[in-house]
């Protein structure tokens, strides 16, 4: 260890003289340790909450899915769809019909989002993992069911025992004149309902039918809103991403599953940065104890400092003096937080100590997932926090 360490470590630890400038630092590392311990734990709780939307979105959304650049529909082209189904590493195809529609049971009406599927939804949906009461079923013996999400499920009152009430589907038709008979705008498709799932309150609001039934209603003919696509274990999605993009040429969008929810992410890494922000700044305040407890240090070892400099020592031999009492105050709080936000983090992980609270809730705890980068980021921002806490005492012992 270098002289300048070991007269900072000796002010710091010395055992005979134990002054207000001593409990100042002891506070100013404790300010620093809650705060890193804070900073690591929210941050930790964001890339949970992170993580449980991308196995939400797993069970809901595709590994890729294929849009119009331009407008919610597109002619469907059999040669470029079967060359994408030839691409090594892809599962399956689904096509799909989707777009608002009014449903009515019995004397209860609503707006979901219709969506018609193809046989191959039923056969490989990981969506039935979400299946509450009924069955998954969207046609059997050429008989067309909807399934149902959560939230219809609850607005409408469904009783799924009560086989005699069936769901009615009404979408405008697609006219360039609007008849004065009100039926004749309307086309209207009433379908048995097999079973309801339970995801996520954003993603509830679904009605799946048979694609032919929502072809039926909204007249779409050979048209579609969307292909998804499901990729094989083992396979690179983005890959596969490029290749479909080359066949498809640039009149398509071919997403991911966080380009397709890029909005939601984005709201999570914007919070987790104002999150971050907010407690650095805390931090900071805490960081101006460790100024204040080196600016009385430096006036308390005048007498100090000049038999220092008597002694041959230099003006920056003195500042690292005081910079290294600032680093052992700031990274023993900030190595304590470190700890003790981890070890936090861990037994919420693995032991799920605080609860959510809520019933509807998919989990029963909060998510919590520790990422390395955050601890290092954190451990970067209290190292340039303390440089500048302690550079003006540090510059003042060294004029003195």
């Amino acid at each position: 260890l270098n002289l300048s360490f070991l007269i900072a470590k000796r002010y710091f630890f010395s055992k005979k003289k134990k002054s207000f400038i001593n409990f100042i630092s002891i506070i100013s590392m404790l300010g620093i340790g809650i705060g890193t311990m804070a900073l690591v734990i929210v941050l930790s709780v964001f890339n949970g909450l992170e993580d449980l939307n991308r196995r939400i979105f797993k069970s809901f959304d595709p590994d890729l899915r294929i849009l119009p650049m331009v407008g919610k529909s597109f002619i469907l082209d059999e040669k470029q769809l079967n060359l994408i189904k030839s691409l090594n590493g892809i599962d399956y195809v689904t096509e799909v019909i989707q777009d608002n529609a009014l449903v009515k049971y019995e004397n209860s009406q609503m707006v979901v989002t219709l969506k018609g599927v193809d046989d191959g939804f039923q056969k490989h949906s990981p969506l039935r993992k979400s299946l509450v009461e009924g069955n998954f079923i969207l046609q059997k013996d050429s008989v067309d069911y909807a399934f149902i999400g959560g939230n219809v499920y609850g607005a409408l009152n469904i009783s799924l025992q009560n086989i005699i009430e069936p769901l009615e589907i009404w979408y405008p038709r697609n006219r360039k004149s609007v008849s004065l008979n009100p039926d004749d705008n309307i086309n209207r498709y009433t379908i048995n309902i097999s079973g309801a799932y339970s995801l996520e309150q954003f993603h509830d609001d679904y009605v799946y039918v048979p694609l032919s039934v929502a072809q039926q209603l909204t007249e779409y003919g050979n048209k579609r809103s969307s292909l998804e696509i499901q990729v094989k274990q083992g396979f690179e999605i983005p890959e596969i991403q490029k290749e479909i993009k080359k066949i498809l040429g640039e009149n398509f969008l071919v997403q991911n599953q966080d380009e397709q929810n890029a909005s939601l992410f984005r709201a999570i890494k914007i919070e987790k940065l104002f999150i971050f922000i907010a407690l650095l700044f805390i931090i900071g305040i805490a960081s101006f104890n460790i100024f204040f407890s080196l600016t009385m240090l430096v006036i308390d070892k005048q007498q100090d400092i000049k038999t220092i400099f008597a002694m041959g020592a230099d003006e920056s031999m003195v500042k690292r003096i005081f910079f290294s009492e600032g680093a052992i105050v700031s990274f023993i709080g900030a190595i304590v937080g470190l700890i003790l936000g981890g070890l936090i983090c861990f037994l919420q992980e693995n032991f799920g100590i605080i609860k959510m609270g809520m019933e509807s809730s998919i989990v029963d705890a909060y998510p919590v997932k520790m990422q390395l980068s955050d601890f290092i980021l954190t451990s970067i921002s209290i190292i340039i926090i303390t440089l500048i806490a302690s550079y003006l005492p540090a510059q003042r012992a060294a004029k003195n």
